[in-house]
């Protein structure tokens, strides 16, 4: 939704001070609570502690509303939602040469190394010359930087951070293939001293059971061979490295070993405001990836049923059901691309895992699947829907009743809009875990 939208529908948001019933609206709005049919509707879908400031943002919309009027309502909204989409997140990659920096970067990504166009390029030589940036395809305000090996001659370990701009990173991943080197600790000592975040990752670790399991035949035990892989590691950097934390991780395998691990890391040790940034761009290699990012998708909802209900303001007959249609469309089309459900994300993901892209769009069994999502779409799954009829035209039958009409058709309003965004975010979410256990190639039930 655009600000010219947006402010159009919170101008009619500046009830009478001396009206109680339109501050209740009011108080309804900021806080994503109506009276439903029985009981109370809520929409609060996380905790407080797991929504950052959500608390704090509401109370000062509220505080704008009452205060300041529609004008500065509408920057104050506009400003956070913008914000929401726009938190910058810069990761930079290093190690030493033929470390798989750059396969990392592309698997982070979602792109395969053979993608010409957007892959960062891979090889037994060393193919990072320069710092070069790489945007998610998806979420362009999250940049993986591929740096230059450290201790090569263009960029020698005494002078390493000060030539790649060492400020801009939010946080550094060290990528080893086997065990880290003098030039690694070196750049990690460097990296806690100015109170920098710093991940070690031990790279290809599906060759090394490959090569474990071949040797030692029968005798092999996984999990014994990554507990002595990674207390290698550890050992190597105790002393050396404050708390070095270890992760053992295969590019072209996420969904094993460490790497739900670290992206758990990452999100317990980002800032507040950056954590969903990193969420929702990471690769959707587990369920309990694709789970949170539904989480963080539906706190969300609220604002843009905060918005519907102060489009449901207006006393023109259909304003509001159009204007939602076209929110629904372009926020249902951002879950589609969250969850990797859109046809360029699929492709990507079947030439990845090298399954077809038929046996991935097979699995999916909502409306939604494998089509693009388009307002005569939107409109027929809503049509299908007894309770979205019947709110809408309680909807548009409700705000030509004198007094109570506009209060309560904003309170359907936003109920409907709530509802049907759920029901949108809960299909895609489900059909995201069967794509995913369909790559893996897991059949266990959801």
């Amino acid at each position: 939704m655009n600000s010219e939208q947006l402010n159009n529908t919170i101008q009619k948001l500046n009830f009478p001070a001396e009206s109680q019933r339109s501050s209740n609206t009011s108080d309804a709005l900021v806080h994503g609570t109506f009276p439903a049919s029985k009981g109370t509707f809520s929409c609060r879908g996380r905790s407080a502690m797991d929504i950052p400031h959500d608390d704090e943002q509401i109370a000062e919309i509220k505080k704008e509303l009452q205060t300041n009027g529609s004008s500065s309502a509408t920057a104050k909204i506009q400003t956070y939602l913008d914000k929401l989409d726009n938190v910058q997140l810069n990761i930079a990659i290093t190690g030493e040469c033929g470390s798989g920096k750059s396969t990392f970067v592309n698997a982070f990504r979602g792109i395969d190394n053979s993608d010409k166009e957007r892959a960062a390029p891979t090889g037994v030589k060393e193919t990072t010359i320069k710092v070069t940036p790489y945007p998610h395809p998806n979420y362009p305000n999250v940049t993986l930087w591929d740096l230059p090996g450290i201790g090569t001659t263009k960029f020698p370990a005494d002078k390493y951070l000060k030539l790649v701009e060492f400020k801009r990173y939010d946080f550094f991943i060290i990528i080893s293939a086997d065990r880290f080197r003098e030039n690694d600790v070196k750049l990690a000592k460097e990296i806690q001293k100015m109170k920098k975040k710093l991940y070690f990752v031990r790279s290809k670790i599906d060759h090394n059971i490959r090569d474990e399991e071949e040797t030692r035949g029968s005798e092999f035990n996984k999990e014994e061979t990554l507990k002595e892989i990674r207390e290698d590691c550890i050992q190597g950097l105790k002393g050396r490295v404050e708390s070095p934390k270890v992760f053992l991780v295969s590019s072209r395998k996420l969904h094993l070993y460490d790497f739900p691990l670290l992206q758990k890391t990452f999100q317990e040790e980002l800032p507040a405001h950056k954590r969903d940034a990193l969420l929702l761009a990471l690769p959707n290699v587990s369920l309990e990836i694709i789970i949170k990012k539904k989480e963080t998708l539906q706190a969300r909802i609220k604002y843009l049923a905060a918005v519907s209900a102060l489009g449901a303001a207006v006393p023109v007959p259909g304003l509001s059901f159009a204007a939602d249609i076209i929110m629904m469309v372009f926020t249902i089309r951002q879950y589609q691309v969250t969850f990797g459900l859109d046809s360029e994300s699929l492709q990507r993901l079947a030439q990845t895992v090298r399954v077809p892209l038929d046996e991935l769009k097979a699995v999916m069994t909502s409306p939604l699947a494998g089509n693009e999502i388009s307002k005569d779409l939107i409109i027929k799954i809503l049509s299908s829907s007894v309770a979205f009829l019947s709110l809408t035209t309680a909807e548009e039958g409700s705000r030509f009743l004198p007094i109570f009409g506009i209060p309560a058709a904003m309170g359907l309003s936003f109920l409907t809009t709530y509802k049907s965004l759920k029901m949108f975010l809960d299909m895609l979410a489900e059909d995201a875990q069967k794509v995913l256990k369909k790559a893996l190639g897991l059949n266990t039930p959801l």
